[in-house]
């Protein structure tokens, strides 16, 4: 994971995030607080003035330095969740390895399995989970069958997207929209939402 692609991820994320603001605050007002696109675009802006510090920094640095940056900008429950997940992330990085699928799978489910840990939450309580956790575990398999980039950038795509559509029926335990009971069916969480545009937009990336 070279330096010049967590930059060329962070702008992407960034301009597609800006992009959707109407889709995610419809999203957030009908469940949620009616605060989760303020709170994740004040975060990447914080995140697009890191870029030049990122340059030298190891792949661990960089992930701790976003996440720090995460944990002091964005409000509410996302902060902490976001900055628990580059947390885990940087762990996989810290001891000497060569960059496989392997690792970057294996980095990939330790972020996801930290962000759980600090919501305590699964799958299947439509929250961002219902996005990670699939997606983690075809990272997971794609690395195992020895898939190239591509075609793992391709499976993840439609995996976030499967989990996203997914969260429309479920009943919500966790957050403002468990408050909803019954109500809350019917709506995709934001939070998923968030989730599934930046991995479509990081494979994307990798597509090209």
């Amino acid at each position: 994971m070279q330096a010049q692609f967590i930059i060329a991820s962070i702008e992407a994320v960034y301009e597609v995030i800006l992009n959707h603001e109407a889709e995610l605050e419809s999203l957030d007002r009908a469940i949620g607080d009616g605060d989760h696109y303020i709170n994740i675009s004040r975060g990447l802006t914080k995140l697009m003035d890191l870029r030049e510090s990122l340059q030298d920094l190891s792949v661990d640095e960089s992930l701790n330095k976003i996440a720090m940056t995460l944990l002091s900008t964005i409000g509410g429950a996302s902060g902490p969740l976001f900055a628990s997940f580059f947390m885990g992330m940087a762990q996989s990085f810290q001891q000497p390895s060569d960059m496989t699928a392997k690792l970057y799978a294996n980095a990939f489910s330790a972020g996801v399995e930290k962000l759980a840990q600090r919501g305590k939450s699964s799958l299947g309580e439509k929250t961002m989970l219902d996005v990670l956790i699939p997606v983690a575990d075809e990272f997971k398999l794609a690395a195992n069958k020895g898939l190239t980039s591509k075609e793992t950038a391709s499976a993840l795509i439609v995996t976030a997207e499967k989990g996203v559509l997914a969260t429309k029926e479920l009943l919500a335990t966790k957050g403002r929209a468990a408050g909803l009971g019954e109500r809350a069916i019917g709506h995709i969480d934001p939070g998923a939402k968030s989730c599934q545009l930046i991995i479509e937009t990081i494979c994307k990336l990798i597509l090209r």
